[in-house]
C-alpha cells in the first residue's frame, strides 16, 4: 500500500486469462501515478497476492477459475479492507449490481470498456462508494419489471435524496423539520421498499432504479 503523502497507487490486476493480466500490468506500469504490484488468475491467488501487497485498487475480472469476480472482491476487502476493488463485466443484471453494491466494489466497468476509462477508474474510485458506467446501468433499469419498481411517498423521497448527499439522520429532520424518530421511520421503510441493508445500499440501488433526480 502507498505510504501516507505518496501519489502513486499500488495495483493489483486479477484475471483467469494470463495475458490479459499481464497486459493490464504493464499499462499499469507505463503510468508515473500508477504501479503494478503484481497479478493473479484466481480468487485463492488473489486474495494470498493481496494479503501479502496491501494495494490501494485491485482490477478484478469477472469470471475466474475457482469462482466470480465477487466472490474475489469479497474476500479481497476482508483482508485488505481499504482497497478499491474495480469489477470488469460482460454486462451485469441486477442481482450483480446488488451484489457488487453489498461486496463493497467501488466501480463497475464493461470488459468492452476502453484501457483509459479503466486507468480513470482506478484513479477516482473511492471506498464506501461506487461507480457504475452508464452502459451497464441502463440494461440493468430495463431489466427491472415495472412492478418491481418500488413506490415511495413524496417524504421519502426528499429523506432519500439528504442521504445521497451525505446527510446523517439529525441533519435531515432538522432540515424537513421533522423529529429524529420520524426520519429513521422514513429510512427505515426507504430500506424495506428497495430491500436494501443500508442507507449506503439503498442510495445506490435508488440510483439504479432512477429513484433520484
Amino acid at each position: 500500500m502507498s505510504a501516507q503523502g505518496n501519489a502513486v497507487s499500488d495495483v493489483v490486476m486479477v484475471s483467469g486469462q494470463t495475458m490479459f493480466a499481464e497486459l493490464l500490468c504493464q499499462a499499469v506500469g507505463g503510468q508515473t501515478d500508477l504501479n503494478p504490484a503484481g497479478f493473479a488468475v484466481t480468487v485463492e491467488s488473489a486474495v494470498a497476492l493481496c494479503a501479502g501487497a496491501a494495494p490501494d485498487a485491485v482490477v478484478v475480472d469477472g469470471t475466474l477459475p475457482d469462482g466470480d469476480g465477487l466472490d474475489a472482491a469479497e474476500r479481497i476487502l476482508a483482508v485488505v479492507p481499504s482497497a478499491r476493488i474495480i469489477l470488469l463485466t460482460t454486462g451485469p443484471g441486477r442481482d450483480v449490481l446488488s451484489r457488487a453494491v453489498e461486496a463493497g466494489v467501488s466501480g463497475l466497468l464493461p470488459m468492452s470498456g476502453s484501457l483509459g476509462g479503466l486507468l480513470d477508474a482506478i484513479r477516482s474510485a473511492r471506498p464506501g462508494a461506487m461507480t457504475v458506467h452508464p452502459s451497464l446501468l441502463v440494461p440493468a433499469v430495463r431489466s427491472v419489471n415495472s412492478e418491481e419498481i418500488p413506490v415511495l411517498t413524496r417524504r421519502e423521497r426528499q429523506v432519500l435524496t439528504f442521504l445521497a448527499e451525505g446527510s446523517d439522520v439529525p441533519t435531515t429532520a432538522r432540515a424537513l423539520n421533522i423529529t429524529q424518530n420520524t426520519c429513521r421511520g422514513y429510512v427505515k421503510s426507504i430500506l424495506a421498499k428497495l430491500g436494501a441493508h443500508s442507507q449506503l445500499q439503498a442510495v445506490a440501488f435508488a440510483r439504479r432504479l432512477q429513484l433520484l433526480a
